[in-house]
């Protein structure tokens, strides 16, 4: 079973969410929030493997709540499902910890695989949230020289499998990209995220916006 946690200030929302999460038999709704502060507490007493956060809050807005649940609950991943597609939200959740940023006009079926893909591990964006930040990375002008150092370290074909990541494709599209099979791109990442030190593809993106990796040939 994958237990789920919903934090969102709307009661509707909430109801939603519950009746659409539990049509799907292996996921359990073991808990709900209505304000960030009730998110992080409930979810340290109760250690879902989901928490699905909603951004605009009282109390304790969603941004600051994953970012305390990252430091609090680790093992806890979130996903960030919001009405709003603004640029501070997403980098804001993503610099915060969050696993994954869909926006709440996302299919039902998209959802709940959602929730499967963050309980196992991985980390996703919306498509129209990828664009943004691979829009964001092309007009960044100054480059984190530490991070490009880290950038330095990596093998010629782990950076052309991070500037694939930075655009948003898949493991299975890097592989068809690169011609191998996608086992071997799983392993290029794993190695990519451990010599940088970074938990998610999420922030192996981050680290491309931030460093401009993505702009070297």
């Amino acid at each position: 079973m994958t237990r789920v946690l919903i934090a969102d200030d709307d009661d509707l929302m909430r109801a939603g969410l519950v009746e659409l999460l539990t049509a799907d038999p292996t996921i359990e709704i073991i808990g709900q929030a209505s304000t960030g502060r009730q998110a992080v507490e409930r979810a340290c007493r109760l250690a879902p493997d989901v928490v699905l956060m909603d951004v605009r809050m009282p109390d304790l807005d969603g941004i600051a709540a994953t970012r305390q649940l990252s430091k609090v609950a680790p093992t806890t991943r979130v996903l960030v499902l919001t009405t709003f597609e603004q640029d501070d939200y997403i980098f804001g959740a993503l610099r915060a910890g969050a696993s994954g940023f869909l926006l709440k006009r996302t299919r039902p079926e998209e959802l709940i695989a959602a929730v499967h893909t963050i309980a196992a591990g991985d980390s996703l964006l919306s498509p129209s949230v990828t664009r943004r930040v691979v829009d964001r990375m092309a007009q960044q002008p100054t480059p984190d020289l530490a991070g490009r150092a880290r950038f330095e370290e990596l093998t010629p074909r782990e950076r052309e499998v991070l500037k694939l990541i930075a655009t948003g494709l898949s493991n299975r599209e890097i592989a068809a990209a690169l011609v191998v099979e996608e086992s071997t791109i799983r392993t290029h990442v794993k190695r990519i995220l451990m010599k940088l030190g970074l938990r998610d593809r999420i922030q192996a993106v981050i680290f491309a916006y931030e460093t401009g990796v993505n702009r070297t040939r």
